[in-house]
């Protein structure tokens, strides 16, 4: 049974890791590590040839997985929302390049970048930017 046992936890490991890719992003990597800890401690347990060495490796692996690196790979692996075009750029000033017309476009330096802006009333206020 011992052998057995170990086979059972690599194929259960592969399974997870197959699933993992399957679903992406949904399970957040943890799919495949738990799936890396089932297969490496199925490994153990073959090449001492003990179901209960695979099965304490496998444990020992996933709990160190749980309780030490998945709260670092979580950080990792997340994505940080950054503001892009317009919204890059709203409620910083620029610096007027091409007069601003009642009734035609002008430009408006942003940091590096051109843009194209509007006048939205007579008084000067801007309405629209675009990218040149």
């Amino acid at each position: 049974m011992g052998n057995s046992l170990n086979w059972i936890l690599v194929i259960l490991g592969v399974i997870c890791v197959i699933a993992e890719l399957a679903l992406g992003v949904i399970t957040g990597f943890d799919l495949a590590l738990i799936g890396a800890s089932l297969v490496a401690g199925g490994i153990v347990g073959l090449v001492f040839g003990s179901a209960n060495i695979g099965l304490l490796s496998t444990a020992i692996l996933a709990f160190l997985y749980f309780a030490l690196f998945r709260k670092w790979l979580k950080s990792k692996l997340q994505v940080k929302t950054q503001a892009s075009n317009v919204d890059a750029v709203i409620g910083r000033t620029g610096v007027v390049t091409k007069r601003i017309a009642p009734r035609d476009c002008g430009l408006v330096k942003i940091g590096s970048e051109e843009w194209r802006a509007e006048l939205a009333q007579q008084d000067g206020s801007a309405l629209n930017l675009a990218r040149k």
